[in-house]
């Protein structure tokens, strides 16, 4: 797997986020894209639990999230991303984090960004789902970043650097630790395949509003076709009935 950003259709990303501001590689493009992103396209997991994988080229990424009304995970919300900030012309640098929530010694499984604009670097990152960011937050020690209803600091653990969503923490990472598309490709594979991963164990699916995150979790459904409808009207994500009754299995207590 290469970036192969050549692939990307800006215009389509760009007009599925409903961004039509300006496109010049600004501290303020960053967060206008990161924000409209965010609030569009969903969090979700639905292929991984239905044993499907999980593609990370561009042209996979762009058939589901962009054309094919569906969301992803970490991996394809963020490399998507990047592939559309570096097409906007801005330095754009993929890391692998190490997810906390309470544990350590997690592997390297989540993917996020740093981002070079205005002169300052941008932590990015539109697919943690949960209480994950809506916008960028500088890249410094300290920084703490308040948008509607949530609150984020960025701090240090020793050489990590962690991210923080209220008094949880989110992530660790090196940022002087590069990571290569294999990298990617070998977290995705994990996350999207393991029997011990959570993405294949449970079912996940996440809209941000600006002052609320509607979650899949929180309701319970009768039937697939209640399930598949619920999905279209409130998180736009698109299923069929089909998968929508094989996804009900995973949702019952």
């Amino acid at each position: 797997m290469t970036w192969d950003l050549e692939k990307l259709d800006l215009d389509a990303y760009l007009t599925r986020i409903g961004h039509t501001g300006p496109r010049t590689p600004s501290a303020a493009t960053l967060r206008a894209v990161h924000l409209a992103h965010v609030r569009t396209i969903p969090f979700e997991n639905l292929d991984a639990v239905l044993g499907r994988g999980i593609e990370l080229d561009l042209g996979s990424l762009q058939d589901k999230l962009v054309t094919g009304g569906r969301g992803g995970y970490c991996h394809e919300h963020n490399l998507l991303l990047a592939a559309a900030l570096e097409r906007l012309g801005f330095p754009v640098t993929r890391h692998l984090a190490r997810i906390r929530l309470g544990r350590s010694h997690l592997p390297r499984s989540h993917a996020m960004l740093t981002v070079q604009a205005d002169g300052r670097t941008w932590l990015a990152d539109v697919g943690f789902g949960g209480e994950g960011l809506v916008e960028p937050l500088p890249f410094e020690e300290g920084a703490e970043l308040a948008s509607g209803p949530w609150r984020w600091r960025l701090g240090r653990d020793e050489d990590f650097w962690v991210l923080h969503a209220g008094d949880m923490e989110l992530y660790a990472f090196r940022p002087d630790e590069p990571h290569y598309p294999s990298d990617f490709e070998v977290a995705n594979f994990y996350i999207a395949n393991s029997p011990r991963s959570p993405f294949v164990r449970h079912v996940l699916a996440q809209r941000t509003t600006a002052d609320a995150r509607i979650r899949l979790e929180e309701r319970t459904f009768a039937t697939g076709g209640e399930l598949a409808r619920w999905l279209r009207e409130e998180l736009t994500i698109e299923i069929d009935e089909r998968d929508a009754e094989a996804l009900l299995l995973h949702l019952q207590p």
